[in-house]
């Protein structure tokens, strides 16, 4: 592999995308930016075209960690994700850059990042949770990541009990992102308040003014959350689950690691946050990315 290779990064979700300049050991080089996520297809592909040639120069490839499953080539969104723009599973990522684009699930290329370089180092197996506009999951198993017969491993939608209908942005019920989101916490908040302008921010407002429905509010959906990890956890039997989003600093992971290896059936399991906090899915991508340019000289 080449050495001093750059990559311009960039983590798109469904509220904000970041970007920066990352090196091929994981590196960041540059000022993260960081926009809201337009609310069209086209608006989202102008924003990376206005930004992607004052780089170009510059940089060796474009690595972009993505809502949505990507397929194992790396190089397009293979089913709808709901909590972007209508279209956006279209979009021709190779077309955005001279250089070469090379994708991957926000979520894996955040576990990616906790393997290599972060709170996961020393394990061979691990769980992301990445917890955000919606949840994504990102599993390691044997030093791999998991990735399944076409891109789509370990999504967080599969259905968990908590007697209440609630449809989630894949069409389906009571999926365990509909319960365990940001999206999920502001659907509490206007149910806790019975008022629809209520949103996850007010519920952080709320916490730091020691509001007694926000801290309940809260409460039930980090339970949420949990409810979930413990079905994780005895199915991937992992060494640690990592924590990844805006929301996880507000978390209680001690108490969620109590909790859980009271119930789990495999032996105790870490449970921590993401060690690059919201830049893990940015170096996650680069690094993943830096692997297939060196296939890619390899068979060349």
């Amino acid at each position: 592999m080449q050495k001093n290779q750059k990559f311009l990064a960039f983590d798109i979700g469904g509220t904000k995308i970041a970007c920066a300049v990352i090196n091929e050991r994981g590196k960041i080089l540059s000022e993260t930016q960081k926009f809201d996520t337009p609310k069209t297809t086209d608006a989202i592909n102008l924003l990376l075209k206005s930004i992607i040639p004052q780089h170009e120069d510059e940089i060796d490839a474009v690595a972009i960690a993505t809502a949505g499953e990507v397929s194992n080539e790396r190089s397009r969104i293979i089913s709808s994700v709901g909590n972007m723009a209508a279209g956006y599973r279209d979009t021709d990522f190779a077309s955005l850059s001279a250089k070469p684009v090379i994708l991957e699930n926000d979520a894996n290329a955040a576990a990616w990042a906790e393997y290599k370089l972060g709170a996961g180092k020393y394990c061979k197996n691990l769980l992301v949770v990445a917890i955000g506009t919606g949840v994504g999951l990102g599993v390691i198993v044997d030093g791999k990541l998991l990735k399944g017969k076409c891109g789509a491993a370990a999504e967080a939608h599969f259905p968990i009990n908590r007697g209440n209908k609630r449809r989630c942005s894949c069409g389906a019920y009571d999926c365990y992102e509909i319960y365990a989101s940001g999206t999920a916490l502001s659907l509490d908040a206007k149910e806790a308040y019975g008022n629809d302008t209520k949103n996850s921010h007010d519920v952080i407002k709320g916490i730091k003014e020691h509001d007694h429905v926000a801290i309940d509010i809260f409460d039930n959906w980090q339970n949420n959350v949990l409810a979930g990890i413990y079905g994780l956890v005895n199915l991937f039997d992992p060494e640690a689950v990592i924590l990844f989003g805006s929301l996880v600093e507000f978390m209680d992971v001690e108490k969620l690691e109590r909790e859980a290896n009271q119930i789990i059936l495999t032996p105790p399991v870490k449970i921590c946050c993401a060690k690059h906090g919201a830049n893990a899915a940015m170096i996650g991508a680069t690094l993943l990315a830096a692997e297939e340019l060196k296939k890619n000289s390899q068979r060349e």
